[in-house]
């Protein structure tokens, strides 16, 4: 997500296909183009070892973070009985432990300087659960739980300058994930709005953000309506969330591509917001 910072952080999970090195050195190209200072690594989120590794690197090259957006995320999209074992524990390292030892990384930091924002991509199927999608509803429910102990953990401690906020948007278009969700009523959202819209809850210190923000008057009913009405309208709404089913192997380079930081950067059209305090 580029933004106007001075100096802008992006890891990327090596845990999916190749184009990904492309879309790295493409954003690095964006915020370089709009005047920013921008640093891209490669991190294995499925490894403890080499995400602790990058973030020690991290600090050493960039200097301290006070921002951190944990975005990655993996679906399989199956029946869990067709789920190979090897896709639950991938979903679970990147969409949820990852999590852990991002914050574990990069809190003390933010904590000693009494100034830090986590921020936590979740999901609706966080809150509701959706067929084909219980490996993935599981582990986002985990993340919603995560951060609201985070929070709770934090205000214990009396940490006043480190925020945290949940993003729980609906099903998002290009995004390589849920391309071919067949949803009912509710239309897939743009991925431009909901990074704006994550924007707004870091500069606002938002806890909770819910997308589209309707559901925040719906959700209630889930727990007051009986079961059989929920259960029909989750399957009324979402009849089939992964009609393709995404391939299942996971395509790890033998050798990751070099991506040359010092390539120009690429012009870009929109002037950034005046705004120069956060390094992410």
């Amino acid at each position: 997500m580029p933004t106007s910072a001075d100096a802008f952080l992006i890891l990327l999970c090596k845990h999916g296909i190749v184009h990904t090195f492309v879309r790295l050195e493409d954003t690095v190209k964006l915020v370089k183009g709009v005047g920013g200072k921008c640093y891209g690594y490669v991190v294995d989120l499925a490894s403890r070892e080499d995400i602790y590794r990058v973030a020690k690197k991290v600090e050493e090259q960039v200097g301290k973070v006070n921002l951190l957006i944990n975005n990655a995320g993996v679906v399989s999209g199956h029946y869990l009985l067709e789920t190979p074992d090897h896709l639950i524990q991938r979903t679970f390292d990147v969409n949820i432990l990852a999590h852990f030892w991002t914050v574990k990384a990069f809190l003390p930091t933010m904590i000693s300087q009494n100034d830090g924002h986590i921020v936590t991509i979740a999901s609706m199927a966080g809150h509701v659960g959706v067929a084909k999608l219980v490996d993935y509803c599981s582990s986002k429910a985990a993340a919603c739980g995560f951060d609201e102990a985070l929070r709770v953990e934090l205000e214990t401690k009396g940490v006043k300058g480190v925020k945290t906020s949940l993003i729980c948007p609906y099903f998002i278009r290009s995004t390589g994930m849920f391309e071919e969700v067949n949803s009912r009523f509710v239309p897939q959202l743009n991925s431009n709005e909901v990074a704006d819209r994550v924007v707004l809850a870091i500069r606002t210190s938002e806890p909770f953000a819910l997308i589209p923000g309707f559901f925040r008057v719906l959700l209630p009913f889930k727990w007051i309506v009986p079961w059989p009405c929920i259960s029909e309208l989750i399957r009324g709404l979402v009849p089939d969330a992964v009609p393709v089913a995404p391939n299942a192997r996971i395509e790890t380079p033998s050798s990751a591509p070099k991506i040359d930081m010092k390539t120009d950067s690429r012009p870009m059209s929109l002037l950034p917001p005046a705004r120069h305090d956060r390094q992410v």
